[in-house]
């Protein structure tokens, strides 16, 4: 297909960079004139709020991925090569510009999400009544769809097995970056009849500033690369680290996975090497990127899971609901549950649009398992604030938290919010930084306050029921209405288990907040 089309066109989508980009490097080798464009899409964001931190994110990586293409056509003597933005429905849109610019073909990358799916299909019928092609291919993960499947050519429904064959199937052709610089030649200036190039202000599209510069989040690629640098230089550390939210353990290059702004052959070829040269922490880093491999392909074979339980019988779970259920929510919501390490994770979410890794396991858990509540509205709340929000991995990993989903917790494990605070918050660092109330108390008390003496509580200044709530349920009680509501859905009487060791290998995102 060397230069077989005249023209082309890139739909950039989740894959907002220029290196390493397989859909461009595609394009780039069909035709001799290619062009790059970016929508943003009205169906998308006509549901976020006006200040929204992802849409910033982004619009300013938008911004950096201009600036790539530019300078790519300059170091071939193309000029000025400018990357195309509009606002509207992308399904119009597109085929739109398809005709406008005269391209035979358009070429972006895969997405799986059933709404994604639906809009290209419409994309590609339209497209083809012009006679134009539009072809996808895989870049945002390593293995997608049907590529690691058991013996039996089915899919995967267990992470362990899953993994080992991933492993077993990685060579490096599969992490080799695609080398688009070598045919950026193909890239062709801004048309004229375009109007001004530019991409959009956020005013222009109907949002808002938001405070995502002040997050530490630097975004587009020249921000991933920041990132992982610095994450490189403590890899090593991080199956120690990775469980501690006081501690700058993770990677914190999840938006940049989420929006494409750093390939994932990038990132893995970089775990795969170290962890072959006896890197522990490397190694377990790399089994993060292969769940949400695993949540990806989950999602492929299994739309249902958007919507519905992974296995079927947990549709039937009779979740809390009415007037207290929606107070306990809201609660949960805002961080007032009583419980600190519970509430202090709320908060990071809603103020920074982040939460560690471990609190997401912590909080999820709480919702279902103590508060009684559905996981889809907890999925739902995290799908509004997370800056890397993505719907495979928040789906997976709220289906694993509810032992809904596939190689779920078992829902007789469930976690004890306040030893989980003892664990991995032992001095409270974490807790003091977003309950400042709560700073005086101990390292012993502050993870429950509600059992510290009156005299300690008296010297912190602490008033519970004032300025720092009672817990709104007992663990222990809301424990044994939990077992009863899974044996109830299960037709059966179950036995209580404990709290599930340090040891165990899930984790509540297949990113794990890189």
């Amino acid at each position: 297909m060397h230069n077989s089309l005249d023209r082309a066109l890139v739909w950039f989508r989740r894959d907002l960079r220029a290196d390493d980009h397989a859909a461009l490097y595609a394009a780039l080798r069909a035709a001799r004139q290619v062009w790059c464009a970016f929508v943003f899409d009205d169906e998308i964001l006509a549901p976020l709020p006006r200040a929204d931190r992802r849409v910033e994110f982004i619009r300013d990586s938008l911004v950096d991925l201009d600036d790539q293409l530019h300078s790519l056509g300059l170091s071939h003597g193309v000029q000025p090569v400018r990357l195309i933005v509009r606002h509207g429905q992308a399904r119009a849109l597109l085929p739109q510009l398809a005709a406008q610019l005269g391209v035979q073909a358009v070429f972006a990358s895969h997405d799986d999400e059933p709404a994604s799916l639906a809009r290209d299909n419409q994309v590609r019928g339209e497209l083809a009544a012009q006679g134009v092609s539009l072809y996808t291919s895989k870049d945002h993960v390593v293995f997608e769809r049907a590529e690691v499947m058991t013996a039996t050519g089915t899919p995967y429904s267990v992470f362990t097995p899953y993994k080992n064959a991933w492993l077993k199937k990685l060579t490096p052709f599969f992490v080799k970056a695609w080398p688009v610089a070598r045919h950026a030649g193909a890239l062709a200036p801004w048309p004229a009849e375009l109007g001004e190039p530019g991409v959009p202000e956020l005013h222009d599209i109907g949002f808002e500033r938001t405070d995502l510069h002040q997050m530490r989040l630097p975004s587009g690629s020249s921000g991933a690369h920041e990132l992982l640098a610095d994450f490189l230089a403590r890899i090593d550390a991080y199956d120690r680290a990775r469980d501690f939210p006081a501690v700058k353990g993770p990677s914190y290059l999840g938006p940049h996975l989420r929006f494409g702004t750093v390939s994932i052959r990038h990132l893995a070829r970089e775990a795969w090497q170290r962890m072959q040269a006896g890197s522990r922490g490397a190694e377990v880093w790399l089994s993060e990127l292969i769940w949400r491999d695993f949540y990806h392909q989950i999602l492929h074979h299994h739309p249902r899971v958007d919507g519905h339980a992974f296995k079927p019988e947990y549709d039937r779970i009779k979740w809390a609901h009415g007037k207290e259920a929606d107070a306990l929510f809201e609660a949960w919501c805002e961080g007032r549950t009583g419980y600190p390490l519970v509430d202090a994770a709320m908060l990071q979410l809603s103020r920074t649009g982040y939460m560690h890794n471990r609190l997401r396991m912590v909080t999820a858990s709480f919702l279902v398992k103590d508060l009684g509540l559905d996981w889809r509205r907890g999925e739902a709340w995290f799908a509004r604030w997370l800056n890397d929000f993505d719907l495979a991995a928040n789906n997976g990993g709220w289906q694993w938290a509810a032992s809904t989903g596939c190689d779920a917790q078992p829902y007789f494990r469930i976690f004890n919010p306040v030893s989980q605070s003892e664990k991995f918050d032992p001095e409270g660092k974490f807790i003091k930084r977003y309950l400042p109330q709560l700073a005086a108390l101990s390292a012993k008390a502050i993870h429950a306050p509600w059992q510290a003496l009156p005299l300690e509580l008296a010297a912190a200044e602490v008033t519970l029921g004032e300025n720092y709530p009672l817990p709104v349920v007992s663990h222990d009680e809301a424990r044994e209405a939990t077992l009863a509501r899974f044996a109830a859905a299960r037709g059966g009487p179950v036995q209580a288990r404990d709290s599930p060791p340090r040891k165990t290998s899930k984790r509540l995102t297949a990113i794990r907040n890189h």
